[in-house]
């Protein structure tokens, strides 16, 4: 099952030297995702970043008559196509299309926010139009800007199919395949069991990417992406592989010094631990549960990603939000009977062309096997408690299972 996309991932540039002190625009609310978030990754809200204004102005397109943005004028006349010798930045200026700003597209670059413009300014002068307006909204497209997206779109799509072609050629189970995931799913259940598959596929190197913002495949980001919702790409295909169940959680420790919450209300009178990916999501799902109160009098951590999330909680630091499996983790966790409680579906996606690949497809069928709810229960539709898994779950012990630390003698 080969599950990943090791192409079309943006090559990394130097970071500007220190003195640099350009800020980027505002970004518009982008598509990042999970606001509360247990071990699986999982989601309480979506919403975007907004940037910091932006350190120059630039010069908006010139307007005709007609109040439709007039082409700049190239150097020497229309532009030739042997004037684009910076491929590159075509790739750069559809990721700031869209971003919605030059923070977020630098951020999902992994590039500096002026290596970004610097590569936006190149692309201008090669195409000999001004492409964008920066102002307080973000970066925006002028009509001479919206004609070049649909060029690089279809630029984009060819290369694609040409790496999945290539891909095509190598016919054996061998080869390198990246399979992206929430980082708690990857943490937590793919990483401990991929043995699994390496025994099988031992010619195979799987690249597990784990990272909060869902991959998108057909964009060639992943050869195999695992999501907390289903993704709206029309050119992918699409396997719902479970259920995941959140609720709260505590651990022992922590119980015995503030005691045992019941309710909302008693929910309060503690401490709060969250993983926060995402500012404006967690502020809104704060809000929605805790009408009236800042988050300042309730949460006591946050963190961005799962496994710090888990074992802040584990060791005492206060409540948290996690999938039903958490006490198999390692961490002498309690659920807590507290009416919150949280699903998500869990969906595999992959491309048509990529899952024809014999190291994808074996990839691909591992994958629906490690989420099937018949043998994994708390997969399953239903919810099922915590204290129950055990008895529904006849395989081997779950805390092994998970690459979670056996609790028998610990001293906590």
């Amino acid at each position: 099952m080969r599950a990943a996309a090791e192409r079309g991932v943006p090559q990394k540039e130097r970071q500007e030297e220190a003195g640099s002190h350009a800020t980027d625009v505002p970004a518009e609310i982008s598509d990042a995702s999970v606001a509360l978030q247990g071990p699986g990754g999982d989601q309480i809200g979506d919403a975007g970043a907004v940037g910091a204004p932006a350190a120059r102005a630039v010069k908006p397109a010139a307007r005709s008559p007609s109040g439709r943005a007039a082409p700049a004028k190239a150097v020497a006349g229309k532009p030739a196509l042997a004037s684009l010798t910076d491929w590159d930045a075509a790739r750069i200026f559809l990721e700031v299309v869209r971003a919605g700003s030059f923070r977020s597209a630098a951020e999902r670059l992994t590039l500096s926010i002026n290596a970004v413009r610097r590569r936006i300014d190149d692309f201008e002068r090669q195409i000999g139009a001004t492409l964008f307006t920066r102002d307080v909204h973000g970066a925006r497209l002028t009509d001479e800007g919206a004609l070049v997206v649909s060029a690089v779109e279809r630029m984009e799509t060819a290369a694609f199919e040409l790496l999945r072609a290539g891909d095509g050629l190598a016919g054996a189970a061998s080869g390198e395949v990246r399979v992206a995931v929430t980082e708690g799913l990857g943490t937590f259940w793919l990483a401990p069991r991929l043995v699994e598959f390496q025994q099988s596929f031992p010619n195979v190197l799987v690249d597990l990417y784990c990272a909060m913002r869902s991959a998108d495949v057909s964009r060639h980001e992943a050869d195999v992406a695992i999501h907390l919702s289903r993704p709206s790409a029309l050119d992918v295909k699409l396997v719902r592989l479970g259920r995941m169940h959140l609720m709260c959680f505590a651990s022992e420790k922590y119980l015995d010094v503030y005691g045992v919450p019941n309710t909302i209300d008693d929910l309060m009178k503690h401490r709060l631990v969250l993983q926060v990916a995402d500012e404006a999501a967690a502020n809104e799902a704060f809000a929605s549960i805790f009408p009236g109160f800042e988050q300042r009098d309730l949460i006591a951590m946050t963190t961005n990603v799962s496994s710090a999330n888990y074992w802040a909680v584990a060791h005492g630091a206060g409540i948290g939000v996690f999938t039903t499996y958490a006490s198999a983790l390692g961490g002498k966790m309690i659920p807590l009977e507290v009416e919150l409680k949280w699903s998500y579906d869990i969906w595999l996606s992959y491309h048509a062309t990529t899952g024809r690949i014999p190291r994808v497809r074996h990839m691909i069928d591992w994958l629906v096997e490690a989420f099937n709810p018949g043998k994994y229960p708390w997969f399953k539709d239903e919810f099922i408690h915590p204290r129950q898994l055990k008895t529904v779950y006849m395989g081997e012990p779950l805390t092994h299972l998970f690459g979670g630390f056996p609790m028998e003698g610990r001293q906590d």
